[in-house]
Formats: C-alpha cells, sequence, structure tokens
C-alpha cells in the first residue's frame, strides 16, 4: 500500500491547470507544422502559421494559447494500492483546480447552476473521471476543454443496421454543421460502443491520445484515416476560411454494446488541444 498526500495532489494538479494552458503539447504543435507545410491555399498556410506563432508566444511568455481557459477536466487512474491520505480525493483535486487557475491568471468559466448563471469564479468545480487501475501510482491527466469545441460536439443512438457507413454519415454530418465555429484545425474524438453516457466519456478520452497514434486495432486504424479523409475534403479549413487542413486527426474509442444500440459520440476540440499527466 503506498500513501499519497491530498497536499501532493492538490500541488500537482495545480501545475497542470498552469502547463496545460501554457503550453500546447508537442505532437499537436508538429502537427499543425506537417499541415502548413504541405497546404496549398495561401490563406490557409497563412492562419496555420500565425497559429503556431501564438503556440511560440504562450510559451515562451508564460500565458495562455487560447482565452477561453475551459471548464477543467481531469481524468484519475487510481492504483487500487494507493491510500489517499489526510483528505478526500476529489476535494484535492478541486483545490488544485482553484488555486491553478488563479495562480496562472487563468479565466475562471464555471458557474454554480446551469440556469442561474452564477459564476463559481474559481473554475470550479471539475469534471473528474474515475478508473481504478492495478499498482500503486496515481496518474492524474488535467485536459481543459473550451466550449467553443465542447458547445459542437454530439451523440446519437444509431440503430445496429446503420453500420458503419451510419457512423461515418453522422461523424460528417457534426463536423460539417460545426463549421469554423470550434477553431479548426480540431481533433475528433469518436467514442462508439457501450450506453449513451459511455459513448461519450470514450469520445472524450479519445481526445487524450497522442496525434501520432493511431488506434492499435487495423479495422479502427482504417476508420480512423477515412473519416480523416473525408472531413477534410469537406474544405473547411483553418478557422474556417478554406483549404485542406479542417481537421489534424480523428481518435476512435469502441467498447462493448447492447446488441439492439450503437452508441456514438462526436467530441470536437479545436486547434488547442490541451492536455497534460502527471504519476505520483
Amino acid at each position: 500500500m503506498k500513501d499519497i498526500k491530498v497536499e501532493d495532489i492538490t500541488e500537482a494538479v495545480k501545475q497542470l491547470c498552469i502547463d496545460a494552458n501554457y503550453n500546447i503539447p508537442l505532437d499537436v504543435k508538429e502537427k499543425i507544422e506537417e499541415a502548413a507545410s504541405c497546404e496549398p491555399w495561401p490563406m490557409a498556410k497563412e492562419i496555420l502559421d500565425h497559429i503556431l506563432e501564438n503556440i511560440k508566444i504562450a510559451r515562451e511568455e508564460s500565458m495562455p494559447a487560447c482565452q477561453d481557459t475551459g471548464m477543467t477536466c481531469v481524468f484519475v487512474e487510481l492504483g487500487q494500492d494507493v491510500h489517499i491520505v489526510g483528505g478526500l480525493l476529489e476535494d484535492a483535486i478541486n483545490e488544485g483546480v482553484r488555486l491553478g487557475y488563479n495562480k496562472g491568471y487563468l479565466r475562471k468559466s464555471v458557474v454554480k447552476d446551469p440556469l442561474n448563471r452564477i459564476n463559481t469564479k474559481d473554475n470550479t468545480p471539475a469534471i473528474i473521471y474515475y478508473h481504478i487501475v492495478e499498482g500503486d501510482q496515481l496518474k492524474i491527466t488535467v485536459a481543459p476543454k473550451g466550449f467553443g469545441s465542447e458547445n459542437m460536439s454530439q451523440i446519437k443512438m444509431l440503430k445496429p443496421s446503420d453500420g458503419i457507413e451510419g457512423v461515418k454519415d453522422f461523424v460528417l454530418q457534426v463536423v460539417r454543421e460545426a463549421g469554423p465555429n470550434p477553431c479548426p484545425p480540431i481533433v475528433v474524438g469518436i467514442g462508439i460502443g457501450g450506453t449513451f453516457d459511455r459513448a461519450a466519456n470514450l469520445a472524450k478520452k479519445a481526445l487524450l491520445r497522442p496525434l501520432s497514434e493511431d488506434h492499435p486495432d487495423g479495422f479502427y486504424k482504417g476508420l480512423e484515416a477515412d473519416l480523416l479523409e473525408e472531413i477534410n475534403k469537406l474544405g473547411i479549413g483553418p478557422q474556417g476560411f478554406g483549404g485542406k487542413t479542417t481537421a489534424l486527426k480523428v481518435s476512435v474509442e469502441v467498447f462493448p454494446t447492447h446488441i439492439a444500440g450503437l452508441p456514438v459520440a462526436v467530441n470536437i476540440n479545436c486547434h488547442v488541444t490541451r492536455h497534460k499527466s502527471v504519476i505520483l
């Protein structure tokens, strides 16, 4: 059994909130550089170059890469041999978010009630996903999610008879309807299977996968490639001004489902696909 103090968790989450907003992952930056180098439409290339300059300034000047510093999504992989000492894990995470968003001068975007709309003024509570795993480690991933892209996400309960073509049609419909709103080039997370809620969770989890990694199953690797090609044929382009770079990556996650169901969720992320992890 390994003891982990809540103070250490709070400190880790605080720093992750700042780092995730200031420092865009290297794999995302490299994908944008790759897109800029082969983008034939001059305006699209210029926009991609501006995005890269923005990423550079944010990193060097220690400031958010995007003014929407998101609702804080936290993915927790908790080893079953870990003992949290000194308080509740959830409280420790939320305290880390509160401290991180204050110290990092990050915009507070969370309202306490979805209808009364009173700001919590510290970006809490976080959205926390727990996964119990083997071992004595605690892995925490902070993924701030801006709502320009979140608002463009959709879920649909397809019929099994809709099959792979139904899945493709739905994904393309979602991206087409999103248009320029999620600040393309986008990253598209797709969850297939499970239940209504599990499909959405899978789609969001898919956004954490490095852009250099494909699905390990050849069938779904092919589906990711096909969808990326079709999405980029839509011609939406960077910031919606046209071009061949509408999406940087499509990532699919799947889970067993009921014989009568085919849930599909599409969670869109903007080009500022932020996430940082730490293992305690």
